[in-house]
């Protein structure tokens, strides 16, 4: 690896950034792919898209290429999820979300909710969502998920999520909840085009009743947008 390419590698890495490295196996040449762009280096467009496969499955992979065998070495940010209330659900949906290879944060300034033995192993903030939500910063890597149906609880946050790069949002309610909620962030500066990216109400509809099912549902909606962009 020469040090222009380990360089670019770290600096994409640091800004927490999608890198895929290419080895070609048959002549030692290499390239590095940051998000969907060639940075270093050649790729075919057979050896992008199966970079992007590999970056869109977190999964390091050997391939066949028009370049012969190559190696794709995976480097992603890792998974967070920003669960803003610390209500029944979130009590299903942070254990299942942790097994998924998420790494959990609770944010709930109400302290009777927010409690170590309500969320075991998972990390809880009783910091207001604004405050937790900027100095968590959320990236592309990231879910953030509104649970309260507290609009002084979970709009703050919303807000602070509506302005990064999260590659989910959702907010629990019904459609008359959810069009209050657009309302008052319409209020505060969001258009139409970043209002959409509200998954509302959260989850994919399946019939889902008992927390535990609304949790799975919010799950599979999540992982159907990290995977497949939300389509």
């Amino acid at each position: 690896m020469t040090p222009e390419l380990l360089s670019a590698l770290n600096e994409a890495r640091g800004q927490k950034r999608r890198v895929c490295l290419v080895r070609y196996l048959a002549d030692g040449g290499e390239a590095l792919i940051v998000d969907d762009a060639i940075v270093i280096g050649e790729a075919p467009p057979d050896v992008l898209a199966a970079a992007r496969k590999a970056l869109s499955r977190d999964q390091s992979t050997a391939v066949d290429t028009s370049r012969g065998r190559a190696f794709l070495q995976v480097f992603n940010p890792p998974l967070r999820l920003l669960i803003i209330g610390a209500v029944h659900i979130a009590q299903a949906l942070a254990p299942m979300a942790a097994l998924a290879g998420y790494h959990v944060t609770v944010i709930d300034p109400r302290r009777a909710f927010a409690t170590d033995s309500r969320f075991p192993d998972i990390i809880v903030t009783l910091d207001w969502p604004d405050e937790a939500m900027t100095a968590l910063a959320p990236d592309r890597r990231t879910a953030v998920v509104a649970l309260t149906h507290d609009p002084k609880i979970d709009d703050p946050g919303l807000d602070v999520a509506l302005k990064s790069e999260a590659f989910y949002i959702a907010a629990l309610g019904s459609k008359r909840t959810h069009a209050g909620r657009l309302e008052r962030l319409r209020a505060m500066g969001h258009d139409e085009a970043t209002l959409a990216r509200i998954h509302g109400p959260a989850g994919l509809d399946i019939g889902a009743v008992s927390p535990a099912e609304i949790a799975i549902s919010i799950m599979a909606e999540m992982t159907r947008a990290l995977r497949l962009g939300g389509s």
